[in-house]
């Protein structure tokens, strides 16, 4: 609201247009992306032929908020290009051997590896993955008390390293441009490759 001077006080709106500046944007980009990582692991599930089904509301989400079309494309394009990690058979075998007592060790040191020399969306989607597979695991084990906090880890990693990023890059909205480009394949499998020695090198180290 302007005061008598004709000056605004209070919130200011940034040139993304959003409330509060990039620190608002990126809480954005967080909240954006809680509910679009909740789908990816639904979809992820079903796509896999897990034995059990996996709804929004079983990580903390709201029912039918992955219905929502721009989410299924987001989800559905983030799918296509894990599609390489899951081909990969070394991967499915070192991420088959970690433990839960290790579990936040493991997906900390690896994620920083990740992205330590870059960020694109075959990064993102490596991230995603390892966090899939740890809750695969604790949903199997019966250790569904853990799934939060493996969701808090990738929330938490995002806010503090990537959620600029996807910021820059059009919101998570822009992976659906990226996709578009056979080069993502290229990404795909040196996402693959790159989460396969960060986990073969950890798991020799720890």
């Amino acid at each position: 609201m302007a005061d008598s001077t004709g000056s605004n006080q209070g919130n200011e709106i940034d040139e993304n247009g959003a409330v509060g500046g990039e620190d608002t944007v990126d809480d954005v980009i967080i909240e954006q992306g809680a509910v679009v990582f909740r789908g990816y692991v639904v979809e992820a599930a079903r796509v896999d032929n897990q034995e059990f089904v996996i709804a929004p509301e079983d990580l903390g989400g709201r029912p039918n908020e992955g219905q929502d079309s721009q989410v299924k494309d987001i989800v559905r394009n983030l799918i296509e290009i894990a599609d390489e990690l899951n081909r990969n058979a070394e991967l499915e075998s070192l991420l088959s051997r970690v433990e839960f007592d290790s579990a936040e060790s493991l997906f900390f040191t690896v994620a920083r590896k990740i992205f330590e020399d870059g960020i694109n969306w075959g990064r993102v989607v490596a991230l995603f993955h390892l966090a899939y597979k740890l809750i695969i695991k604790a949903i199997t084990r019966d250790r569904n008390e853990i799934i939060q906090t493996i969701i808090g880890w990738v929330l938490n990693f995002i806010g503090e390293h990537v959620s600029r990023w996807i910021r820059e890059h059009g919101g998570w909205e822009g992976v659906r441009n990226y996709s578009q480009n056979l080069r993502w394949q290229n990404v795909a499998i040196f996402a693959a490759a790159v989460l396969t020695g960060v986990l073969a090198y950890w798991k020799m180290s720890s």
